[in-house]
């Protein structure tokens, strides 16, 4: 008997990318405990897959779960980042995610 049930599947999310500001690396200094708790939340509610910079400082890389890009991007247009300015620039492209069948 064979497993019906594939290794994977894709799912379809939302990759964001949102850039620094020039002075980001100041700026974020303040507001990052509670970006970083933020994304924590989202992430245990399951809308974030995924986040983290680039280490040259030049953007951030989110995946998030929503149903529109104008969702996706909301979810960023809310985080303290974006409105204290340490984000300037966001851009979303879906993307399809490979889920694990042991993901659940």
């Amino acid at each position: 008997m064979t497993d019906t049930n594939p290794p994977a599947t894709l799912e379809t999310v939302w990759f964001v990318e949102a850039t620094y500001a020039p002075d980001a690396a100041e700026t974020r200094v303040p507001v990052r405990p509670l970006h970083l708790a933020r994304i924590a939340e989202l992430k245990t509610a399951g809308v974030i897959v995924e986040a983290g910079a680039f280490t040259d400082m030049s953007a951030s890389v989110l995946l998030i779960r929503a149903a529109a890009e104008a969702e996706a991007l909301d979810v960023c247009r809310q985080d303290v980042y974006m409105q204290a300015g340490v984000w300037v620039e966001l851009r979303a492209k879906p993307f399809g995610r490979v889920r694990l069948a042991t993901e659940g």
